[in-house]
């Protein structure tokens, strides 16, 4: 990064735990100038998945040397599956066999999978470790990197075991979204429209008109991950533990992750955000069949969803699906669920999302018949 590149910088205000997004390109040459001016004197694990390791480990290395912070690399599979126990289980020996000391640093450099396995062990080794987030993915870079949300799926759905541990700080590197596929950027893609679906209209508006600057890179893709970032910091500052309106947040994920559940985590078939994407159409598509929301609104959100190569319904998936039983049976694990009671983030328009307590699931069974593509 030159001196006259200034990152943008973005603030998650929590007190005395308050961090910074450093959001811009080259910044994985100065993670370690950046670490070191916060946690001086660290020693630190960095956790990574095969394919990142390959494209961005040696720089990271070295940029923590060049600071003085030693460290030791634990490398994984890729793929959605490394978020288990047995991955978690190997994560804890390797920061415990570096003999790495509470006060130390455990640096997650990779998507969401490795944010969320790496953020859990951060949080529950020796009570608790410094953490830092390297995200090389734009659903991460946007998303799962920030917030301090933390996971691993099991056979029962996904996420359901994990902690709230948040970073010291996140380095959303912009050149590492460059060695990403296509299929992998459009999938982070989702989270960014979502923002504009939750509160923020004119976002939308302006993703519409500006996606495909977002796609190819430069100040518009800056803006967007800024924008973004921004987002989720302001839900975050207010709503830390998801007590209230942090729900929002989730807006597409309930489907979303039930339809991940039913494909059993085969990314081959559908990531992350293509389960969001598919997501966020449905819970359009219910609003609408609520009368919650206009059916122009919800053929905007597909249109859309559509123009940038994602998917925007069940039968996009490859192979087949459970039926709507099971697939239900899915959205009552979800984390939202109380008492019983289905929750879903439901909309009233664009930017018009509001969290919907006691959901009949005759209504969602039904809907879920309707859209079934068997």
């Amino acid at each position: 990064m030159n001196a006259t590149d200034t990152p943008e910088v973005v603030t998650v205000g929590l007190g005395d735990r308050s961090y910074h997004i450093l959001i811009g390109k080259d910044l994985i040459g100065r993670a370690g100038t950046e670490i070191a001016a916060r946690l001086p004197g660290v020693r630190a694990a960095i956790v990574t998945d095969e394919n990142v390791a390959a494209a961005w480990l040696p720089a990271l290395t070295e940029s923590l040397a060049s600071a003085g912070i030693g460290s030791v690399a634990i490398t994984l599979p890729p793929g959605e599956k490394t978020k288990s126990f047995e991955r978690l289980q190997e994560v804890v020996d390797g920061i415990l066999a570096a003999r790495l000391e509470r006060r130390d640093a455990v640096i997650a450099l990779g998507g969401g999978v490795i944010g969320d396995l790496t953020g859990f062990a951060a949080g529950i080794v020796r009570r608790g470790m410094n953490f830092v987030q390297v995200p090389t993915s734009l659903l991460a870079q946007v998303d799962s990197s920030v917030g301090g949300k933390t996971g691993i799926n099991t056979a029962h759905g996904k996420n359901l075991v994990g902690v709230f541990m948040q970073p010291r700080l996140v380095i959303a590197d912009t050149a590492a979204l460059d060695t990403l596929s296509e299929r992998e950027f459009r999938a982070g893609y989702a989270e960014v429209a979502k923002y504009g679906l939750i509160d923020r209209a004119d976002f939308f508006a302006w993703l519409e008109a500006n996606w495909r600057e977002v796609f190819s890179g430069g100040p518009a893709r800056t803006r967007a991950i800024a924008v973004s970032c921004q987002a989720k910091a302001d839900v975050v500052a207010r709503d830390e533990f998801e007590t209230g309106d942090r729900a929002l947040l989730n807006l597409g994920h309930t489907f979303g992750h039930a339809l991940e559940a039913a494909t059993a985590y085969d990314s081959a078939r559908l990531v992350h955000g293509e389960g969001v994407a598919i997501g966020m159409a449905l819970a359009h598509r219910f609003s609408s069949r609520m009368n919650l929301c206009s059916p122009d609104d919800a053929a905007r959100v597909e249109r859309h969803l559509r123009d940038v190569g994602l998917p925007w319904r069940m039968s996009d998936i490859p192979g087949d699906l459970p039926g709507a039983e099971r697939l239900l049976e899915y959205i009552s694990q979800d984390k939202k669920v109380t008492r019983g009671a289905l929750t879903f983030i439901l909309t009233r328009g664009v930017g018009q999302s509001f969290i919907a307590k006691d959901v009949p699931a005759s209504e969602v069974l039904a809907f879920l018949r309707e859209n079934h593509p068997g």
